[in-house]
């Protein structure tokens, strides 16, 4: 027999405890085994309780989610999946990813019953992923500020753009690229594009404290926005990315809706536009996309990575690539800024 997933509810109302046991317990997989009205409980019952989930709330008393993420990540580590009406803040949305959490989830507005069996079967699909995730991968991201005026002309870089790093990934990225992008170099000869799963409605301010905490300059991804060297463009997985040659032979972005893959359409474009000189990367996450992109990467003689499945909190999107053989690289994602950067200048002295 198979054992339910032990799931723990920490919200300071009452009401939305019971209405999110209610809906999770609607599973047969999934069972209650307590919950709190604040952090600080929260932490004592994590310990007494040893749930394989925790759904938090963010505004609560006596100790609010963002301190009770740092205290769980060190003292009790367990998968939290983030259930807010705070995910409209883009600020504590970003704190909580970097601190380590699964997901982020909004809290139902209005009329409880309507909005949170409408979002159902989404928190539900959440919380069972994250009861499978690789629990020792989750690691807050530690930062420091670029803004220090000193910095600029290191951060802005001045190399011309040789090179396309595009980059997807779906659930656990946001955590895993803003590791990336604090340890690769903002002088190499590229501009990157990353789409990843975040709301579009918390995408502009994400970026905003994002660019505060990495090298590199970070912008969201907007409809025609020529690319810069030194410049991580962002976009939500809602949205579709494809290149352009502009009137003025720039290449320049197009944000669309939503696509049924939107990684494969992002390394399709990047390898029909930038060829060789594109480097696909694939990050953490779930399902198959990107598989058929990364093959269009490799017909015109890009390279493509993969992040090792060990370092993954979700393993599955990258192991269908390789299962496909569409991967060229493997590699930790500890080595990843050094492959990057590896691979670029390697490929600048052969055209030389």
């Amino acid at each position: 027999m198979v054992e339910k997933i032990k799931v723990l509810v920490v919200d300071d109302a009452a009401f939305m405890i019971k209405a999110v046991s209610e809906l999770l317990e609607s599973d047969p997989g999934i069972k209650i085994v307590g919950n709190a009205r604040n952090g600080l409980e929260g932490l004592e019952k994590i310990k007494a309780l040893r749930p394989d989930v925790i759904t938090l709330d963010m505004d609560m008393p006596v100790m609010d989610g963002v301190t009770t993420i740092r205290h769980i990540m060190i003292e009790a580590p367990v998968p939290v999946v983030v259930l807010s009406s705070l995910f409209s803040d883009g600020g504590i949305t970003f704190e909580a990813l970097r601190l380590g959490v699964v997901d982020f989830l909004p809290k139902p507005s209005g009329a409880i019953s309507h909005d949170i069996h409408r979002a159902k079967q989404q928190l539900i699909d959440r919380v069972k992923l994250a009861a499978v995730v690789n629990l020792q991968n989750i690691r807050r991201v530690k930062l420091n500020r670029w803004n220090s005026r000193e910095l600029l002309a290191e951060r802005y870089g001045f190399q011309s753009l040789d090179y396309l790093l595009a980059i997807g990934t779906t659930l656990g990225g946001p955590n895993t690229s803003l590791r990336l992008f604090s340890s690769l170099s903002p002088k190499l000869p590229a501009a990157a594009v990353v789409v990843q799963e975040i709301s579009p409605k918390i995408l502009p301010a994400f970026v905003k404290k994002f660019d505060e905490f990495v090298p590199w300059k970070v912008e969201a991804a907007r409809d025609g926005a020529v690319l810069e060297q030194g410049v991580c463009y962002i976009s939500s997985y809602e949205n579709t990315i494809t290149f352009q040659i502009n009137s003025n032979r720039e290449i320049c972005l197009r944000v669309d809706t939503v696509s049924d893959k939107p990684l494969d359409t992002l390394f399709a474009s990047a390898a029909d536009v930038f060829e060789h000189h594109v480097i696909g990367l694939l990050l953490t996450g779930i399902g198959n996309d990107g598989t058929e992109g990364f093959a269009r990467i490799k017909k015109k003689s890009g390279v493509t990575i993969a992040q090792e499945v060990d370092t993954c909190v979700y393993p599955n999107l990258i192991q269908c690539a390789i299962e496909r053989g569409v991967v060229d690289r493997v590699v930790s994602e500890n080595e990843l800024p050094a492959t990057i950067a590896a691979l670029m200048e390697s490929a600048a002295h052969v055209e030389m």
